[in-house]
């Protein structure tokens, strides 16, 4: 029972770690056991290029926090794409199990035990060697690093476990394709294109990747009035950026800032990904219109058709007295 609750407790730190470095965060992985071991790992995700045949090494930094040495192992995990559309991937923790395509774990020459004093760190180089067969394209893993219990049995401590994740390109001819299947301007989560305030308007976009590697797509989002920019953002230009995977969708949600009380307005979106530049652009159009405007013109429009309802009566009155009046002098 304990081991599977250790084990439960591995999954949900080592998934914290892998979003933190799959969506681009800057923030290190830490994770700590019973007994106060703790890791930390950099960076957190690496990107690399390497053609078929040849070897890389990635080097990764790994800091012993605590006052007393430890001994580390390295663990190969292959990852996929979650169900979720926020980035977040899924580790196979299993060591017999591959990823079913786009796997690193078999590219990845395995490790052996280091030594990591306290307070200190040691530079671990983790090679990568793609066969000459390898296909173009994006493959993905990760490399773990656990404590080895104290009298150095293959049994580790995975509690302590702290993950770097390696995202690799194999150069060639590789599809890049990538489909922008949503782009609406929301309200709490509500898509439309009339809103009674300016508060918390988002674009919401989502593109799927139908190609064979991993793409972080870029841009720029701009809000106009009138012709006139009232807002600008950019869209994923941090290093490194955030990627979706191939065969997997992923949305955003970009905040719109600076809108006014009242007016309508009009969202240009330019996002590119690729090796070649390609670009997608959509427009969008909104309008903003307060409650209190909205009553007011609807009471403006009661009282008009009122006025002319009015108008209307007074006149067929007038003419009707004054086809009396010409009857009784006639």
């Amino acid at each position: 029972m304990k081991k599977h609750i250790r084990m439960n407790i591995t999954a949900v730190l080592v998934a914290a770690v892998a979003f933190s470095a799959l969506v681009g965060s800057h923030t290190y992985a830490q994770a700590a056991n019973t007994n106060a071991n703790v890791l930390k790992v950099s960076p957190v995700r690496s990107d690399v290029e390497v053609k078929p045949g040849e070897s890389k090494d990635v080097r990764t930094t790994v800091t012993n926090l605590t006052n007393s040495p430890i001994t580390v192992r390295s663990v190969e995990n292959d990852f996929i794409a979650s169900n979720k559309e926020d980035g977040s991937p899924a580790l196979i923790l299993d060591e017999n199990k591959f990823a079913p395509t786009h796997s690193l774990k078999r590219f990845m020459k395995p490790i052996g035990d280091v030594t990591i004093p306290a307070k200190g760190s040691k530079d671990i180089m983790v090679t990568i060697t793609p066969p000459l067969q390898a296909q173009a394209g994006g493959y993905f893993g990760a490399v773990r690093f656990v404590p080895v219990t104290a009298n150095g049995d293959a049994q580790v401590n995975l509690n302590a476990s702290a993950a770097s994740l390696i995202l690799l390109s194999v150069p060639g001819n590789v599809v890049e394709k990538l489909d922008m299947t949503k782009f609406e301007i929301q309200q709490d989560g509500k898509a439309g294109s009339f809103f009674q305030s300016s508060n918390d308007l988002q674009a919401a976009v989502r593109f799927e990747n139908k190609g064979g590697a991993q793409e972080g797509p870029f841009g720029k989002v701009t809000v106009t009035q009138n012709g006139s920019v009232v807002y600008e953002a950019d869209f994923n230009n941090d290093t490194p950026r955030q990627v979706i995977l191939p065969d997997s969708a992923r949305a955003w949600d970009i905040p719109l800032k600076k809108i006014g009380s009242f007016g309508n307005y009009t969202v240009t979106a330019t996002f590119s990904y690729g090796k070649k530049n390609q670009t997608i652009e959509v427009t969008k159009s909104f309008w903003v219109v307060p409650q209190i405007v909205i009553i007011a013109t609807i009471v403006g429009v009661l009282v008009l058709v009122l006025f002319v309802i009015a108008i209307v009566l007074l006149v067929r009155n007038n003419k009707r007295h004054g086809l009396k009046h010409r009857g009784f002098r006639h």
